[in-house]
């Protein structure tokens, strides 16, 4: 088997960003309809307004929390293929 190139690296970490930022993105957009769908009711529209508060939060955090560990992991492996130390 060949070993991985700086560029395979590059491609599969921005794949692996983008699929990140689109669970990001899909997930917000489910709990904006979540919080639309119950404006007509007043305490479950506050409700729903708190936990899509807490929700977007949540994944913001999921968010930054994976794409750092996912640099961390494609630092290591641009230094592997490209036989750099720091």
């Amino acid at each position: 088997m060949a070993e991985p190139t700086y560029s395979d690296i590059q491609k599969a970490v921005r794949v692996e960003k983008l699929r990140i930022w689109f669970a990001w993105i899909c997930g917000t957009v489910i709990l904006a309809i979540l919080a639309n769908g119950t404006k007509d009711v007043r305490i479950l529209s506050v409700v729903t307004q708190v936990l899509l508060v807490v929700g977007f939060l949540a994944l913001t955090v999921a968010l930054f929390r994976m794409t750092g560990a996912l640099n961390r992991k494609a630092a290591t492996a641009r230094r592997e293929v490209l036989g750099d130390d720091l």
